[in-house]
């Protein structure tokens, strides 16, 4: 199934401007895939959700994709993109790519020109890579899962 992009609403919010409901969403969707799908018990509420700006993508009046955007500083030197999910139904669409355009302009459009440095899971590093990451660094372990960070020079792609 190809992704229609004509059928998705954007927002980008901080945290004390969610509704409940909005809240309610990104925090399922987060659990949904990081605890439930990778079956990985962890803390998911870190603290720095209230300083971060938070990317919502919805299909029709689901939320379909989410990204946190953390200002540089916060997670690393650099500005940071964090908790990278897409729901299961839109897997294989492309939103996964498209969640991540918008989430590196946004960056860009919010901190300013400059790097980002992710922390990626070891398997997702050639879907990175699609989007101009390169590893930086050696694999480390993080909540039993194999991670690498990646960064993303301002004039990749």
């Amino acid at each position: 199934m190809k992704l229609d992009i004509s059928s998705l609403r954007q927002y980008i919010k901080p945290f004390d401007v969610f509704n409940p409901y909005e809240l309610y969403a990104l925090l399922r969707l987060r659990s949904e895939v990081f605890v439930v799908e990778q079956n990985c018990a962890f803390l998911d509420a870190d603290n720095k959700d209230q300083v971060c700006l938070h990317l919502l993508i919805y299909q029709d009046e689901a939320l379909a994709a989410y990204a946190r955007l953390v200002p540089p500083g916060v997670s690393y030197r650099e500005m940071s993109i964090g908790r990278i999910v897409t729901s299961k139904q839109t897997r294989g669409t492309g939103l996964g790519k498209e969640l991540m355009k918008r989430a590196i302009q946004a960056c860009y459009d919010h901190f300013g020109e400059g790097p980002i440095r992710i922390g990626a899971q070891v398997y997702a590093i050639p879907f990175y890579q699609s989007v101009g990451f390169v590893v930086d660094g050696e694999v480390y372990d993080e909540d039993g899962i194999d991670h690498v960070e990646m960064l993303r020079k301002t004039d990749a792609l």
